[in-house]
């Protein structure tokens, strides 16, 4: 949304405001992501993962500049900031509808509300 709004401002202030809160909001997903993939990884293979995550993270960013670059040529500046921000939000509609158990990971593995344990363990099912 504030890639929208980033898109649709005619104010410094608020374009400013807009793209520090969706860079606070990108690295947050950041973090929540990488940990996700970390606690659902067995420990023997858990740095291999992150290398091929991070791999796929780094083309991405290649790939989304790229992708940037050609919508802006094709539709100008605006709309493809806009068209951008449209199609992250049509994105994640998509895969909270198809993969609704990412919906519901609230928190760590192990975790239990109110005796403050809050130490990351494996999940049963990964468990040998």
């Amino acid at each position: 949304m504030f890639t929208i709004v980033f898109g649709l401002s005619r104010n410094l202030a608020l374009s400013l405001a807009a793209l520090m809160l969706l860079g606070a909001c990108d690295m947050v997903s950041v973090i929540i992501r990488h940990t996700v993939v970390q606690l659902g990884t067995l420990d023997e293979m858990r740095g291999r993962v992150s290398s091929v995550n991070m791999v796929f993270i780094g083309a991405s960013n290649e790939v989304g500049q790229f992708e940037s670059g050609i919508t802006a040529e094709w539709f100008g500046t605006v709309p493809a900031v806009v068209f951008g921000g449209v199609g992250t939000l049509v994105v994640v509609l998509a895969w909270a509808w198809m993969f609704p158990a990412l919906r519901r990971v609230d928190r760590l593995p192990g975790a239990t509300s109110g005796s403050g344990d809050a130490t990351p363990r494996r999940p049963d099912r990964l468990r040998r």
